[in-house]
C-alpha cells in the first residue's frame, strides 16, 4: 500500500494536469502489450493498433525491447525514464530524460539491476553517454508515435472524458469527492490517502501539493514516482467507461443524424446545464427533455452529474466531436 501523508496546505494544492503524460503512456503502454488479461480493458486501442502498417511494426517491436528492461512489470523502473518535464509534452520530457545527471542515471540503473543483471548495452546508459541517450529517445520517440500517437482520438477522448469527471467532482465537491471518485483503488483517512500498491511506500507531500495525471494506458492501480524528494505525481488509470468511448463518425446534418430535438438539446448544453434549463431554452416539457437527455447519455454525447436536486448535464468529447464533425 502507498500511503500519502497531507497537511492542510497541500490539500489547497491539489491539481489535476489537463492531458495525460507521453513518458508515462509509453511506460504503461508497454505493460499493456506484455500483458495478457489487457484485452477487454484497452480494446478499443488495440483494434485501431492492428491497423498499423507492417512498415511501421520495427519501432514496435525496437520500442518493447527497451522498455522490458528499462521497465520491467515490477515494484520499481526508474524515474528518468518519465521525468517531470513530460507534462511539458513528448519533446521536453525526452530532453529532460537526455539531460538526467549521471549520478541518477547510475544510482536508478544499479537499482533496477539489484535483481537481476542488465544486458551490456545499458551500460552506456548508465555512464550518462549522450550518444546512448540520443538514441533511447530516439527509440521511444518512434514508439510514441506508432503506438500512442497514430491512434491520439482513441486515447484523448477517453482522457478528455475521465478528466471532465474528475474535475466536475473537485469543483462540486472538494478533494473528498474527487478521491470519492476514485474508490475503491484509493481510499481518504484524512490526513492519509491510501492507495493500492505493490509494495508498502509513505510518501509526505510537506507543502508540495500533489498532481494527478490521467492515464488511458494506466491499469488496476494508480503509480507513482520512485524518488519521495520528486516533485509528487500519481498517475491514475481512467475509468473504464471512458475507456471504451467510441470514435465519432463524420456526415451528414447533426438533425438528420439525431433527430431536431435531440440536436436542439445537445446544441443547448454547452458548458454544463440542467435538464430544466434545457426544457425552458428550446420550449419542450421537463419529461421530454428528461427523455431526450436519457437518450442522449446512453449513446454516450451526454453525461450527466446530481447536483443537489438537479442533474447537471455536459457534454462529453464524443458529443462535443459531433457538433464539430457536423457543423453542429
Amino acid at each position: 500500500m502507498l500511503r500519502i501523508h497531507f497537511t492542510t496546505a497541500d490539500l489547497t494544492r491539489v491539481t489535476l494536469a489537463p492531458h495525460s503524460d507521453p513518458l508515462w503512456d509509453i511506460v504503461f503502454s508497454a505493460w499493456r502489450l506484455r500483458e495478457r488479461g489487457w484485452a477487454l480493458d484497452h480494446r478499443p486501442w488495440l483494434r485501431a493498433l492492428a491497423t498499423t502498417p507492417r512498415s511501421h511494426v520495427t519501432p514496435v517491436h525496437a520500442g518493447r525491447g527497451v522498455l522490458g528492461v528499462l521497465a520491467p512489470m515490477g515494484p520499481y523502473f526508474p524515474d528518468f525514464l518519465t521525468p517531470p518535464d513530460g507534462r511539458l509534452g513528448l519533446a521536453a520530457g525526452l530532453d529532460a530524460l537526455c539531460h538526467t545527471p549521471r549520478r541518477e542515471l547510475r544510482a536508478q540503473l544499479g537499482r533496477l539491476g539489484g535483481t537481476d543483471t542488465l544486458p551490456v548495452w545499458t551500460a552506456p546508459i548508465g555512464d550518462g553517454e549522450p550518444a546512448a541517450l540520443t538514441d533511447l529517445a530516439a527509440t521511444l520517440r518512434a514508439y510514441h508515435r506508432v503506438v500512442i500517437a497514430s491512434h491520439a482520438e482513441v486515447v484523448d477522448r477517453g482522457v478528455a472524458a475521465d478528466l471532465a469527471h474528475r474535475v466536475h467532482r473537485l469543483t462540486s465537491g472538494g478533494v473528498e469527492a474527487l478521491w470519492a471518485s476514485m474508490s475503491p483503488v484509493v481510499r481518504w483517512r484524512p490526513p492519509v490517502l491510501e492507495v493500492d500498491y505493490a509494495i508498502d511506500r509513505e510518501l509526505r507531500l510537506g507543502g508540495r501539493g500533489l498532481r494527478l495525471v490521467p492515464s488511458y494506458f494506466c491499469r488496476r492501480t494508480p503509480v507513482s514516482l520512485a524518488n519521495p524528494d520528486l516533485p509528487p505525481v500519481l498517475v491514475y488509470p481512467i475509468a473504464q467507461e471512458f475507456a471504451w468511448l467510441p470514435v465519432a463518425g463524420a456526415g451528414g446534418s447533426l438533425d438528420d443524424l439525431i433527430g431536431a430535438t435531440r440536436g436542439s438539446v445537445l446544441r443547448t448544453v454547452g458548458p454544463g446545464t440542467t435538464t430544466t434549463q434545457i426544457a425552458r431554452r428550446i420550449g419542450i416539457s421537463l419529461a421530454s427533455a428528461s427523455r431526450h437527455t436519457a437518450t442522449l447519455r446512453n449513446a454516450g454525447l451526454l453525461r450527466g452529474e446530481r447536483d443537489g436536486t438537479a442533474v447537471l448535464h455536459t457534454l462529453t468529447p464524443l458529443g462535443r466531436s459531433l457538433l464539430e464533425t457536423t457543423g453542429g
